[in-house]
C-alpha cells in the first residue's frame, strides 16, 4: 500500500470515528462498522431513535461540496444492493444518509440524502 493510501485510509477512519460520535450524540445506536457483504461494504449502518435503519455513508473531503459529490451513481447502487442483502430476513424501514467530514468543521449528517429509486 503506498503512502498516499494510507494516509487516506487513515483520513477515511477518522471520518468514520467522528461520524459514529456524532450519530451517537444523536442517539443513533450503531449496528455495524465497515460492514462488507459480497455486493460491497457499508460504512456504517444505524438505528435512529424512530426505528429506521441508516445506510450511511462517511465522506471525508476538504470542503463541503467535494464531500457531497463524491457519491456518484455507481457507488449508490453498490450501497443500495449491500443494504438490501443486510436487511434480507429482517424487514425493517431503511434509508440511505451520508455524514460529510471538513477538516476544521462539525460533521454534517444528511438524513435521506438520497434513494435506490432515483439512481
Amino acid at each position: 500500500m503506498t503512502k498516499t493510501r494510507k494516509e487516506a485510509e487513515k483520513r477515511g477512519r477518522r471520518g468514520e470515528a467522528l461520524a459514529e460520535l456524532l450519530l451517537r450524540c444523536k442517539g443513533y445506536r450503531i449496528l455495524g462498522r465497515r460492514v462488507k457483504t459480497r455486493l460491497g461494504e457499508i460504512d456504517l449502518i444505524a438505528k435512529s431513535l424512530a426505528g429506521v435503519v441508516c445506510f450511511v455513508e462517511v465522506k471525508t473531503r476538504p470542503d463541503t461540496g467535494a464531500a457531497a459529490e463524491a457519491i456518484g451513481p455507481r457507488q449508490r447502487l453498490r450501497i443500495a444492493r449491500a443494504a438490501e442483502l443486510y436487511l434480507k430476513g429482517r424487514p425493517s424501514p431503511a434509508r440511505f444518509d451520508v455524514v460529510t467530514v471538513v477538516p476544521g468543521r462539525f460533521p454534517r449528517h444528511w438524513r435521506d440524502a438520497w434513494r435506490p429509486d432515483d439512481i
